[in-house]
């Protein structure tokens, strides 16, 4: 009797390694490997010749012409035969599949950077992200080993910013600003091969230092005050960057976005999306909330701080520092902080607080975001 392990064999053997089927209509390559007809020449329409009308083996990635393809009718035989004696293939291709869906690995999401099946691409974690079919992400990968000796040269380089870049994007946002030009001018300066030529992995770590240039350069917002959103008790500067409060109210119409009941105004400013950093001067100042919230939260009468109301805010109240979270979360820091630096990172649903005065992290929300966001004031 035949042991496992031969049967196993056999039935590799007789599986394409395209779609992960038994073989139908087998032929045979000229470096000896099996596909299934319509696979390989479905492969070889989308395939990137590398010379003439020569295409690589998707296993082996040894050149053939399509025109040479053999049938193997003795293959097709004993694929036949097999199905006859009830093997299953998924059997022997079970580490190709989904471990959640028990389906097929057929494409490859390049946001995330792994293989997942039809039932994950339409799920809320990937049904907006980027995917192309296993076999292209092979390709693509398969391509950088001919380039591996310029690559090998950059890696070392690479690592090095890259590993930069991570320290850097873990610091407070006033750490980061600091001495950041250096960084940002090495940055400028790595020069990759053509972005054909290289791995979407070593695409992405470029992008990484792409992005950190876009962001230091945009993220910082100029706030200026609504003062249509002002509380009457408040009074705006003239080039409304500052509030004071004032006992008495002045006599201001009661517009649908004016905060009737508390202390409260709004910057003029519409956050949509994007990132977004600024920073508010609270002073010696005993009593002040700070933070965003969204276009459409209440603005008469009583009004509860709470992301499930659309306030992401921290707060100093009787000498006691707060995250207005559902049930409010103390804030511990060795330094009081005399300007708090606010940063907005809307696509990624994260608020975060930072003590500017010691350069130290106090609160980070993390939400998802829809519509208009503010910057929020109460004082």
């Amino acid at each position: 009797m035949a042991s496992a392990p031969s049967i196993q064999k056999v039935l590799e053997e007789a599986t394409c390694s395209i779609c992960l089927e038994y073989l139908t209509k087998p032929v045979t390559t000229d470096c000896g490997h099996n596909f299934c007809r319509d696979c390989i020449i479905q492969y070889s329409e989308h395939g990137e010749p590398q010379s003439g009308t020569k295409i690589p083996c998707p296993q082996c990635q040894a050149p053939f012409q399509e025109w040479k393809l053999q049938p193997n009718r003795q293959l097709a035989n004993i694929v036949k035969n097999i199905k006859l004696l009830g093997l299953k293939s998924g059997n022997v291709q079970k580490e190709n599949l989904c471990e959640r869906h028990e389906e097929k690995l057929q494409l490859f999401c390049e946001e995330n950077r792994e293989a997942i099946c039809v039932v994950c691409r339409q799920s809320q974690t990937h049904h907006t992200h980027a995917v192309i079919s296993i076999q292209e992400a092979a390709q693509d990968y398969k391509r950088n080993s001919s380039n591996i000796t310029k690559l090998s040269e950059q890696s070392a380089a690479l690592q090095q910013l890259i590993t930069e870049v991570k320290e850097k994007c873990q610091q407070p946002a006033a750490e980061l600003l600091k001495d950041v030009k250096s960084t940002l001018i090495r940055s400028e300066n790595v020069t990759l091969q053509d972005p054909e030529a290289v791995s979407p992995a070593l695409k992405n770590v470029y992008k990484i230092c792409l992005d950190m240039k876009e962001m230091l350069e945009r993220f910082t917002v100029d706030v200026t005050l609504d003062p249509d959103t002002a509380h009457p008790s408040l009074i705006l500067s003239e080039d409304q960057k500052t509030v004071t409060y004032e006992d008495k109210q002045q006599d201001l119409p009661d517009n649908i976005k004016r905060f009737d009941t508390y202390p409260i105004v709004l910057g003029f400013n519409k956050l949509t999306g994007g990132r977004h950093y600024w920073e508010v001067e609270v002073g010696d100042k005993t009593n002040w909330t700070l933070g965003v919230c969204t276009e459409s939260v209440t603005r008469k009468g009583k009004i509860y701080l709470s992301p499930e109301n659309g306030f992401w805010t921290v707060c100093l109240r009787y000498k006691e520092y707060k995250a207005l979270t559902s049930h409010l979360t103390p804030l511990s820091m060795s330094v009081r902080p005399s300007r708090v630096g606010i940063f907005l990172d809307y696509e990624a649903g994260e608020v975060s607080f930072y003590n500017v005065t010691d350069k130290s992290h106090l609160f980070t929300f993390t939400d998802t975001f829809s519509g208009t966001l503010h910057p929020y004031f109460y004082t």
